[in-house]
């Protein structure tokens, strides 16, 4: 998700939720204690050199269970971050404390709650890392027999 699309979903609200990828909720009385832009260069294992920008939004709950933060409020945080930081419509990365580590992940709406959605890692140039592309999966029931040997005519 993309600024312009928190900005646009915010608007609209009445009150914030952010949904795990196991499907639990945020704590209602979480915080927002970070809104900035991160920066990562970096050269790929092809000998690529890349570089990202992103939004990145940090949450955090405590025993504060009286606070609530409410769609405007973030909005406010928001345009103080774009002043300060001149935020571009980048994609936007959201840290949250699990159990064990801070999780990082992407971010969705499905018209209600904001959704946490896991990251993957990849290999970024796997032509120049030598590794083979994947092939196509297929039944044998579906290869028709078309292709099919006949027993006992030494093609199997």
């Amino acid at each position: 998700m993309k600024l312009s699309e928190i900005k646009k979903y915010l608007k609209n609200l009445t009150q914030i939720g952010f949904q795990l990828p196991n499907g639990n909720l945020v704590q209602a009385h979480f915080h927002v204690t970070e809104v900035g832009k991160t920066t990562k260069s970096y050269i790929d294992c092809g000998g690529k050199v890349r570089h990202e920008e992103k939004i990145n939004f940090q949450l955090w709950e405590e025993k504060d269970y009286d606070h609530r933060l409410h769609p405007d409020k973030l909005l406010q945080i928001i345009a103080m971050s774009e002043k300060m930081f001149d935020l571009a419509d980048l994609e936007i990365e959201v840290e949250y404390q699990g159990k064990e580590t801070i999780g990082t992940y992407n971010l969705d709406f499905d018209g209600t709650h904001f959704l946490l959605q896991a990251k993957l890692t990849a290999c970024l140039a796997e032509d120049a890392c030598g590794i083979a592309p994947e092939k196509p999966r297929i039944r044998i029931s579906d290869a028709g027999s078309a292709n099919a040997c006949e027993p006992n005519s030494g093609c199997c």
